[in-house]
């Protein structure tokens, strides 16, 4: 199997163990990933609510760019770009008016998108591509034991919803109970906001939004949280500092990357997935998983 792949900006720095763990689990699974080439930001979702135009025209430059560059779908890692990205298809195809501009403003850098290139999120792929079936035969630690909280966040399945269902997604569980592990799927804050980039503006209110999150996965007893977002990683992480001190509590909940999490089940070197990167301590998790 062989795909396109959009790390996304997010990949480069805060999220640099998100795209270096999905590297290190697409290879064992024997999927190549082909990097686009001189790729932009997507401008992120809410840049559409400030220049829409402009957004549409930055997130398709990268579907002109892959468009050229194979036939093969683009898979992209990070909630925001999947929804940027899918968007930006599905706007021009129902759009003449957006469709007219879009292929304006890259006609002026030399460029031309039809609006067919497939955008597929990676959960879809490993799910509807490589298999559960095939994952869980590949597993050389099954994560018996493990009580996982899977965060979808609020961009994983809305608005697009192509993969999953948009109200109650269900194939993070379903890859988790494939992984061996005690998957919480009655976990109530899985689609709740965490705040986003609220976080630089108001941070009172996403401060809030994070300690929902973060109480409601205690509440459960998760060992781990998983996400597929570098912002809902890096705000339910690094910032429960914050809201330690907001809240009076206690928090020091491992959150990881699903991939990261995936591939030690997969037996892959927890420094080729980047565990080190971690603001909280990922040791428990690491010496709860099986030999």
């Amino acid at each position: 199997m062989r795909y396109l792949y959009y790390p996304g900006c997010s990949a480069e720095s805060t999220g640099m163990a998100y795209d270096i763990s999905t590297r290190a689990l697409m290879e064992k699974l024997g999927v190549e990933l082909v990097e686009l080439d001189d790729w932009n930001c997507c401008g992120a979702t809410s840049y559409f609510s400030v220049r829409e135009l402009d957004s549409f025209a930055i997130a398709a430059r990268n579907l002109a760019i892959a468009q050229q560059q194979g036939d093969e779908d683009l898979c992209v890692i990070c909630n925001a770009c999947y929804t940027t990205l899918a968007k930006t298809n599905r706007y021009m195809a129902d759009s003449p008016h957006v469709r007219e501009q879009v292929q304006g403003a890259l006609k002026a850098v030399g460029r031309r998108y039809d609006g067919t290139k497939p955008v597929r999120h990676i959960m879809d792929v490993l799910v509807n591509d490589v298999g559960l079936e095939a994952i869980s035969e590949k597993v050389a630690r099954r994560l018996t034991g493990i009580k996982v909280a899977p965060y979808y966040g609020c961009q994983y399945s809305r608005p697009i919803g192509s993969f999953d269902d948009t109200e109650d997604p269900q194939t993070m569980d379903r890859f988790f109970e494939a992984l061996g592990a005690d998957v919480l799927t009655d976990f109530p804050a899985k689609l709740k906001c965490c705040g986003g980039m609220m976080m630089l503006t108001n941070a009172t209110g996403a401060v809030r939004l994070c300690h929902e999150i973060l109480k409601s996965a205690e509440d459960l007893g998760a060992d781990v949280i998983v996400a597929a977002c570098p912002l809902c990683e890096m705000n339910l992480e690094g910032y429960q500092p914050n809201v330690n001190k907001a809240y009076g509590t206690h928090f020091h909940i491992p959150v990881m990357y699903f991939t990261q999490l995936a591939g030690l089940a997969l037996g892959i070197d927890p420094k080729q997935l980047a565990i080190d990167k971690q603001v909280v301590s990922c040791a428990p998790v690491l010496a709860a998983i099986p030999a």
